[in-house]
């Protein structure tokens, strides 16, 4: 058993902010953080479009940010937290910008703001089209530096150790111990006892295998709480991003940014018209969630498998000074953006539900926070604005880290049983876990995605009961790896979605059921 002070599971910008912060401000205690891939693998790596704040108080306001995201949000944010994220975010991008984060600023060396759908100014900064990658830098960076952080690569969080897996008497409030971990190199699993823990684990667009989310989204921190028995909320908004790169073979890959659309790009059919005009009077610059279904009523009608991003009457040069990583990556596919559309599908982007937290990032488990994309905070609603979700990560992080230094928590005392895998054997081959895989992926697919309606939620409901009963069977009886944890967790999460669309009785943001009224479109879809 190891034991650490604070235990952050993942390594994105949410769960490195908050290991810079308390590392510095409390140097003789452990922070441990735990992430399943390389140090660096997260959602925050790949995103591209930049942070939300406002910086030209010439030009915006606070309050125009406020009621962007409120907008966006269609009634379901928790305004309190719209205001205190979007008023304090700024201060925490200068702090960034402090420990080393750059972001491009014009010739006076003044932030350059870019603007995106939702967004009724300019106020996203920016490093090219690369942003997450950036602030990953910097955190990392940053962390490396301080001796008293230990940050475990290769390591899996299993579960999160509460009371019921050492005392047979219940409390009427849950805390948490720690966690459960996997090193996935020995294949050995060890406790880490915490004083407190915090996930900042991210997204699950994998559950929909086509993603713009790297292969560590699987939605692992919102399945161990919701087996933890903390609440969980709004799991049915995920937002599907209208424009990732379609490949010809599996669906959406790359990631086409907003911030393409905003530059100027066209979306057209395969006939070269220009729909968006038909959907909503914003054309491209609509809210995701209007922009996606318009993508997907087209496809439909169509029957094609893709729409296009055209971008061939935009200056080539400043195309590419403004997205290189893009440019580059559409050139490897053959695809010449000067000169061909660029085709593209809608594909899991973002959850704007996740394990419900105060406006300290505290769960409903004692002792447990949480941060990112994992969290529901209130920010989002059914609907996140663009470029909202760093803003979120980096002022939640620095809330937990404000709360923790008013409330230390107590070492505790009590004995934590070893995980006990005795009787299990070693799955051999993984066929068997990547078929479940994939069948629940083009199960969320085709029953739970842009469009939804309730005769196919149930039958998801049905088939994925299936599912579960099959996943338990493999979990019981072999050793867990990698593959059989990410599985379960998605199949936990699936099934929140799916129950949580049910219950959702009208349609709100990014949540469309064609057996509710169609709102927000003119008639059309």
């Amino acid at each position: 058993m190891k034991e650490t002070n604070f235990l952050i599971i993942g390594s994105g910008a949410a769960g490195l902010t908050l290991a810079v912060k308390l590392a510095e401000k409390f140097p003789k205690k452990k922070i441990t953080v735990v992430t399943k891939a390389d140090q660096s693998e997260s959602n925050t790596k790949y995103a591209q479009g930049g942070v939300a704040a406002v910086f030209d108080l010439k030009e915006d306001s606070f309050q125009k940010h406020i009621e962007d995201t409120l907008i966006a949000g269609d009634g379901l944010c928790d305004k309190a937290v719209v205001e205190m994220v979007i008023k304090d975010g700024p201060k925490r991008l200068e702090e960034l910008m402090e420990w080393g984060a750059n972001f491009d600023t014009d010739a006076d060396g003044e932030l350059t703001l870019g603007r995106e759908g939702g967004h009724s100014e300019f106020r996203v900064i920016h490093h090219k089209d690369t942003t997450g990658n950036e602030i990953e830098r910097a955190l990392l960076q940053r962390s490396n530096q301080l001796k008293n952080i230990t940050i475990l690569p290769h390591h899996f969080a299993i579960d999160l150790i509460t009371e019921h897996h050492f005392s047979e008497e219940k409390p009427k409030v849950l805390s948490c111990y720690g966690a459960y971990v996997l090193d996935q190199i020995s294949g050995s699993i060890f406790t880490i006892k915490a004083d407190c823990t915090t996930l900042a684990s991210g997204g699950m667009g994998r559950v929909y295998g086509h993603t713009t989310n790297p292969a560590v989204a699987t939605g692992d921190g919102i399945a161990m709480a919701y087996r933890a028995k903390a609440r969980i909320e709004n799991m049915e908004f995920i937002q599907f991003h209208p424009t990732a790169l379609y490949d010809g073979k599996n669906g959406a890959s790359f990631l086409i940014s907003e911030a393409v659309r905003g530059f100027g790009a066209f979306l057209r059919n395969k006939n070269g018209d220009r729909f968006m005009l038909n959907y909503d009077e914003r054309g491209e610059l609509a809210s995701r969630d209007i922009v996606s279904r318009a993508i997907d009523s087209e496809m439909k009608k169509s029957g094609d498998d893709c729409v296009y991003l055209d971008c061939t009457h935009l200056d080539i040069e400043e195309f590419k000074k403004h997205f290189p990583n893009i440019y580059e990556n559409c050139f490897q596919k053959k695809i010449n953006v000067e000169i061909d559309w660029i085709p593209v599908v809608p594909a899991a982007h973002y959850l704007c539900g996740g394990v419900v937290v105060d406006q300290d990032g505290k769960t409903t488990l004692k002792n447990l926070f949480a941060c990112g994309e994992c969290s529901c905070t209130g920010l989002h609603g059914a609907n996140r604005l663009a470029s909202n979700s760093l803003l979120e990560a980096l002022v939640y992080a620095d809330r937990i880290f404000k709360s923790i230094s008013k409330h230390l928590p107590s070492r505790s005392t009590i004995s934590i049983p070893d995980w006990n895998d005795a009787g299990t054997v070693l799955l051999k081959g993984s066929e068997i876990l990547q078929q479940k895989t994939e069948e629940l992926q083009r199960l969320m697919r085709r029953y739970a995605g842009v469009v939804r309606n309730n005769n196919d939620l149930q039958k998801a409901s049905l088939q994925l009961e299936k599912l579960y009963f099959e996943t338990e069977a493999l979990y019981q009886k072999h050793k867990l790896n990698t593959s059989l944890s990410q599985l379960r967790n998605m199949v936990n999460v699936a099934h929140l979605i799916i129950q949580q669309s049910l219950k959702r009785k009208e349609n709100r943001g990014g949540y469309y059921n064609e057996d509710y009224n169609k709102k927000n479109l003119k008639g059309k879809i």
